[in-house]
């Protein structure tokens, strides 16, 4: 899933580089999504809708202090843009926001990343 949410953000910066807006913050949401998924699955759990996903990932991280608040209002953010991109047809994400996008993705799947090294470490030697 880490692997996924990598070609995700790839993707999300090449779409924002070719200004293709809607798809970088469509691919940036996904990004942060698999990274979401990845950080759940290390628990052992999976949801069936992106709003079960999230809000367990509220539940389990951010309002345990393992990631801060920000980190949930980031993706609901990614998901609000994405919606926009992938849905709305009367309105289109634009260039400053494409680029916000992006950087939370990529904030979002490195705090994951860091998260899961941490998490799945083996314990020392030495205790």
């Amino acid at each position: 899933m880490l692997n996924k949410a990598q070609n995700k953000l790839k993707a999300a910066g090449s779409a924002f580089e070719n200004e293709f807006f809607d798809d970088a913050a469509s691919c940036s949401y996904y990004a942060a999504y698999h990274a979401v998924c990845a950080l759940l699955a290390s628990r052992g759990l999976a949801f069936s809708s992106h709003g079960q996903t999230l809000g367990a990932f509220n539940r389990e991280f951010v309002k345990t202090g393992r990631l801060p608040a920000h980190a949930f209002r980031k993706i609901q953010k990614l998901f609000e843009d994405r919606n926009i991109g992938d849905y709305d047809p009367s309105a289109m994400v634009d260039s400053e926001t494409a680029k916000r996008d992006v950087a939370d993705a990529e904030w979002i799947v490195e705090e994951i990343r860091l998260l899961l090294k941490e998490h799945l470490k083996p314990p020392d030697a030495d205790c």
